[in-house]
C-alpha cells in the first residue's frame, strides 16, 4: 500500500534548471530514511532544536495569582476571591448561624433554613424558575449548614456572574417563606429524621450523640438535626425573627473562586450593600456569642441493630462505640499538631482494596483492625470548631465483644503519645489537602470558611510548611493534654455488655489504658 505522502513524493518534480530535487523532496527522502529506523540526527532533548523559535512559557509574578483578595463593603460585608483559570466559577455566601446559635430558639432554625434554600424570592416564583435561570449559565445551587455555617453556593460560568450574585442575594435576603414552602420542608424534614435512624451506615447519627455528650445543653452540643418534637414549632415568624438576628452583613461573607476581584466588589456593590432584607432593617438583637463549654459525659441509644440491613449479603448486628476528648480550636497553634495526630491514628472498615495512601500503615489499622479480627471499624475524627475541638474514635463489633472493643480503644488513647509514622502521616495530610484543594468548590469553601472565622486566609505553602514543623514532642503535648479531660462516650445498638461511664474514665486514666476488672460470682 502507498501511503499519500509517499505518492506526493513521487509526484514533485525536479528542477530541471538546477537538476536536483525541490525541498519537500529532501524532506520525502529524509522521512524515509528515518522511518526505516536509520539515520536519525544525534539531537540532545534537553537542548533547544535548531530553528525552532525559543518557546515563551506563562508565569506567574510570585504568589499574586495564588493570593486570596479581600475586601470590606461599608456595611461589614466582607468579599473574598482566588482566581482560577477556567470558564466555571463558585461563588456563594456564607454566613456565621448554624445550629450552635439556636440556644434561644427551638433547635432545628438552621435544618429549616437548609431546606427553604433557592425556594420563591422577591425576583423568582418558584424554584423551578431559580433552576432555569441557573441552566441558562450552565450553574447548579446547593445549601448545607452545619454546626456553625451556613453556606449558599452556586458553581456557573463565569459570564453569568451578575446573575449569580443578584440570585444569591434574592435567595438568602429575600426569601419568600411561603406556608406551602414551609409545610413541604417539614415533610422533607421528618423523613430524613426516620432515614437517620434507620440508615445502615450510623456515623451522622453517632456524630449527633458524642457532640450531645461532650458539649451537653450548649452551642455545639445542640442538635443539629431538627427534633421530632419541634418541627410543628417553627413557622415564619420564628424563622424571620431569629433571621433578623443572624443574617446581617457583619456576618457574611461573599466567596468566589475563578473570578476576577474587581468584578465580584462590583457584584457585591450593586446587589448586596443597600439591600433592605425581607425581614426588616435594624440592629442585631438577641446574638448568642456563648463559649462552648467542655463537659463530658455518656449518651447511650439502646437499639436494635439486627435487621438494619436485609438482602442477600446483610450486614451482621453491631453494636457502634464513639469516645472522644476535647482538642482544640481551628485558631489556636495546637489544631496542625492535632491534625496530624488524627492522620496517624487514621484507620477505616474492615475492608479496604488497600495500596498507597488508602491508610494502611496508620496505627488504627495496624494496631487494632490488622490484629483484631473482629472489628469491623475503627475510625478517628476531628472535629474542630473557632472555641473547642474534639478528637473522637469511632469503633463497632459484634455486642458480644463490646467491652473488649472499648478496652482496645481505650488503650489506643493512652498510647497515642508515641511517634510511630509521624513522617508518613505529615506527608499524607499535605497530601490530602493538596489534592482537596485542586477541586474549585472546595477553595471556595475554605476561602469562605477561612475569612469568615478569620478574616483573612492561610494558604496551602503557609499550611504545608506548619505540618512539616509539627515534631514528635508537638505529638506528646497534645496528646498528654487531651488525656486530662474527661472522655465523652456515645454508644447505639445492643448495649448489655457495655461499660460504665466511670470505668472508661478509669481507663483514660491509667497507664495501661484497662478497664477495671469485674468479678462476678455467676456468669
Amino acid at each position: 500500500t502507498v501511503s499519500l505522502f509517499s505518492l506526493s513524493c513521487l509526484l514533485i518534480p525536479f528542477d530541471r534548471a538546477l537538476n536536483k530535487p525541490t525541498r519537500l523532496t529532501e524532506h520525502c527522502n529524509a522521512y524515509r530514511r528515518y522511518s526505516s529506523g536509520s539515520g536519525y540526527p544525534n539531537v540532545s532533548l534537553s537542548s533547544p532544536l535548531p530553528g525552532i523559535p525559543k518557546p515563551v512559557f506563562a508565569a506567574v509574578d510570585g504568589h499574586e495569582q495564588c493570593e486570596t483578595k479581600i475586601t470590606t463593603l461599608e456595611n461589614g460585608l466582607k468579599v473574598a476571591s482566588q482566581n482560577k483559570f477556567g470558564q466555571f466559577c463558585t461563588v456563594g455566601i456564607l454566613v456565621n448561624s448554624g445550629s450552635r446559635h439556636e440556644t434561644k430558639y427551638p433547635s432545628g432554625i438552621a435544618h429549616f433554613l437548609e431546606k427553604l434554600a433557592f425556594s420563591s424570592t422577591a425576583q423568582y416564583g418558584s424554584k423551578d424558575e431559580i433552576l432555569l435561570t441557573l441552566e441558562k449559565h450552565g450553574g447548579i445551587c446547593d445549601c448545607q449548614t452545619s454546626r456553625d455555617t451556613t453556606m449558599y453556593a452556586v458553581s456557573a460560568e463565569v459570564k453569568g456572574l451578575d446573575t449569580v450574585v443578584s440570585l444569591l442575594s434574592d435567595a438568602v435576603l429575600q426569601p419568600r417563606l411561603l406556608d406551602e414552602e414551609i409545610e413541604m420542608t417539614r415533610m422533607a424534614v421528618r423523613f430524613e429524621l426516620e432515614d437517620l435512624n434507620m440508615r445502615p451506615d450510623p456515623e451522622p447519627l453517632l456524630t449527633e450523640m458524642i457532640h450531645a455528650a461532650a458539649y451537653r445543653g450548649n452551642t455545639v452540643g445542640l442538635p443539629r438535626f431538627c427534633p421530632v418534637d419541634n418541627v410543628e414549632k417553627i413557622d415564619k415568624t420564628l424563622l424571620h425573627t431569629y433571621l433578623r438576628s443572624y443574617y446581617c452583613p457583619e456576618r457574611m461573607v461573599l466567596a468566589g473562586v475563578g473570578i476576577e476581584h474587581e468584578q465580584l466588589v462590583a457584584c457585591a456593590r450593586k446587589y448586596l450593600l443597600d439591600v433592605k432584607p425581607v425581614w426588616g432593617a435594624g440592629t442585631p438583637a438577641n446574638v448568642d456569642l456563648s463559649v462552648a463549654q467542655y463537659t463530658g459525659g455518656m449518651v447511650k441509644m439502646d437499639k436494635d441493630m439486627s435487621d438494619v440491613s436485609l438482602g442477600p449479603t446483610p450486614i451482621p448486628e453491631l453494636t457502634h462505640i464513639m469516645i472522644g476528648l476535647e482538642s482544640c480550636s481551628f485558631l489556636e497553634d495546637e489544631f496542625i499538631p492535632f491534625a496530624v495526630l488524627n492522620m496517624m491514628m487514621g484507620g477505616g472498615g474492615s475492608f479496604s482494596a488497600g495500596g498507597p495512601g488508602k491508610g494502611m500503615f496508620t496505627r488504627l489499622y495496624l494496631n487494632v483492625l490488622n490484629r483484631h479480627h473482629w472489628m469491623y471499624n475503627a475510625t478517628s475524627y476531628h472535629h474542630s470548631y473557632e472555641d473547642s475541638g474534639l478528637l473522637c474514635i469511632h469503633a463497632s463489633a459484634d455486642p458480644r465483644q463490646v467491652r473488649e472493643m472499648v478496652e482496645i480503644i481505650t488503650r489506643e488513647f493512652i498510647q497515642m503519645a508515641g511517634t510511630m509514622e509521624l513522617e508518613r502521616a505529615k506527608t499524607q495530610l499535605k497530601s490530602m489537602l493538596m489534592m482537596n484543594l485542586e477541586s474549585r468548590p472546595v477553595i471556595f469553601e475554605d476561602v469562605g470558611r477561612q475569612v469568615l472565622a478569620t478574616g483573612k486566609r492561610k494558604l496551602p505553602h503557609q499550611l504545608c510548611d506548619l505540618i512539616s514543623n509539627v515534631t514528635g514532642s508537638d505529638i506528646k503535648r497534645v496528646s498528654t493534654k487531651m488525656l486530662r479531660s474527661k472522655p465523652a462516650v456515645a454508644a447505639l445498638g445492643d448495649l448489655r455488655q457495655m461499660p460504665s461511664y466511670e470505668h472508661i474514665q478509669a481507663a483514660l486514666s491509667s497507664k495501661d489504658g484497662r478497664l477495671p476488672r469485674m468479678y462476678r460470682l455467676f456468669r
